[in-house]
């Protein structure tokens, strides 16, 4: 599904439960994670329905690094041979994205929440398992304002991997969150704002922290990256992800 201006400059694809971001403006695209490699078909949609060719786009930034979300990086460079940005900490796990820190096996959680298991097999569907790593080209720094089209602000998040980046986009009110904070947890299949399952988080007591740099910004708009836009304002979103506790 293809959102358009879901805020001023900022556009979203939802692909198999999982988000990624289209940031637009004068000089051109960023896209913001690359989704599940399914997701390649509905990404040259949306740019041509902008009113865009591929070559305008002229940056990818990955919030981080898990497979579902590089899944048409390598592809995108290939492609473009566009720049990668990421933190530093996440360069590795660009590489290699099947080699994410977690704190509880993964395995167990279709069993405790089966709920969980239609998204789990719509990413499968997606091509969660076939995903190809990607080399970092540049870095994320925290505070500072990333030169690509959107000019997202980054703010470092770390917990759900060791260099997740959260970016705030001051002319949309919006603040891309990644899977600093979702609305769908894609492991145990709950809804509302929280941090994703043990299943995939490196660090939660971290996630939890990083839930105030995220409250910060003060965004109106929070676009994760599972799950529907939040319109409730950043601060209620963390009050409630922080009372959801973790899975």
């Amino acid at each position: 599904m293809f959102l358009r201006d879901v805020a001023p400059g900022i556009h979203m694809i939802q692909n198999h439960n999982v988000n990624c971001y289209v940031l637009e403006d004068s000089d051109g695209l960023t896209v913001v994670d690359a989704g599940l490699p399914r997701v390649w078909n509905e990404l040259g949609w949306a740019v041509r329905e902008l009113g865009h060719a591929p070559e305008d786009i002229k940056a990818l930034v990955l919030t981080h690094a898990h497979f579902d979300h590089v899944g048409v990086a390598a592809k995108l460079v290939d492609r473009l041979g566009i720049p990668v940005y990421a933190h530093q900490r996440d360069k590795h796990l660009a590489a290699h994205p099947y080699s994410y820190a977690h704190e509880n096996p993964t395995a167990v959680y279709p069993l405790r929440h089966p709920c969980a298991v239609p998204i789990l097999a719509s990413m499968i569907a997606g091509g969660a398992a076939m995903v190809r790593g990607v080399t970092v080209t540049r870095e994320l720094t925290a505070g500072e304002t990333v030169p690509v089209p959107g000019r997202p602000r980054v703010v470092f998040t770390a917990g759900h991997t060791y260099g997740h980046c959260a970016l705030y986009v001051p002319t949309a009110d919006a603040v891309i969150s990644g899977d600093a904070l979702v609305t769908l947890d894609p492991y145990s299949g709950l809804t509302g704002p929280r941090i994703v399952a043990r299943a995939a988080t490196a660090d939660s007591a971290m996630a939890v922290e990083s839930l105030a740099a995220l409250e910060v910004t003060g965004a109106t708009l929070v676009l994760p990256g599972h799950g529907d836009p939040w319109r409730e304002g950043v601060g209620r979103a963390v009050e409630l992800a922080r009372e959801n506790g973790v899975a």
